[in-house]
């Protein structure tokens, strides 16, 4: 037995003995390196980026973004009703057309036309010119004057009352102004017509003028002098001077 004061002998490690390991446990060692390799690389572990989601920043500091792409936008369904006087029932259904892709079904019952857009309509607008052709027709305008406001978008109509021009007029004075707007055969009211390059329709006490927004201010002021009581040779004369200058002008 050693002294406990003497200096102690290293011990001889065991030879490395090798130890076999089969082609398996070497596969899922190289599979688990790989995936070790992958997890510590950054840009193989980030999926793959759109260039639409990269913000590009100019020199100025100010973010550039990609151009929008264009998306069919999901219309709803919308529906108009327009009521269709008695007197003019026949004639819509005689010159009855289809414009503006648009659902038309004519409800006889209640006396109305109602108008839906559909997948095929086209343009957001139509569904409001399909009604303003409708609306247009049954005030009592022609086919071919309804038709003009689906390819014009300069056309408007206005209307109003002649009562509200001259609130005291009883029925023979009234009966009166409307005669003095027309005149003898349609005279006076195809004369302000062909001046001011508008359409006018005489329903009643209501007048409907269809055309430009300034030819429709000029043809509402000559009626409105016949209905005060001016006589119709300065009507003329003042349509004249009109006349005159819408062709300088054009």
């Amino acid at each position: 037995m050693p002294a406990p004061t003497a200096r102690l002998q290293p011990t001889e490690a065991p030879e490395n003995t090798a130890i076999p390991v089969s082609t398996e446990q070497e596969d899922e060692l190289i599979l688990d390196v790989q995936d070790a390799a992958n997890l510590t690389d950054p840009s193989a572990a980030a999926p793959p980026q759109d260039d639409d989601s990269e913000m590009v920043v100019d020199e100025e500091g100010r973010p550039r973004f990609a151009p929008g792409k264009d998306i069919d936008p999901i219309r709803r369904a919308e529906t108009r009703k327009i009521p269709i006087p008695p007197n003019r029932m026949s004639a819509l259904k005689s010159n009855w057309t289809k414009h503006c892709k648009l659902q038309v079904r004519m409800n006889v019952k209640e006396k109305r036309v109602e108008l839906r857009s559909s997948k095929f309509t086209q343009s957001n607008d139509s569904l409001q010119m399909g009604a303003d052709f409708v609306s247009a027709f049954a005030m009592g305008f022609d086919i071919d004057d309804a038709i003009a406001l689906l390819r014009l978008d300069s056309l408007y109509i206005q209307s109003f009352d002649i009562k509200d021009v001259r609130q005291t007029l009883g029925p023979d004075a009234l009966g009166r102004a409307i005669g003095r707007i027309a005149g003898k055969d349609g005279k006076t009211k195809f004369a302000i017509e062909n001046a001011t390059k508008t359409r006018i329709v005489l329903a009643g006490s209501r007048v409907h003028i269809l055309g430009a927004f300034e030819n429709i201010g000029m043809a509402r002021e000559s009626i409105v002098s016949l209905v005060l009581g001016s006589q119709p040779g300065k009507v003329y004369n003042n349509l004249r001077i009109i006349a005159g200058r819408m062709k300088e002008r054009f």
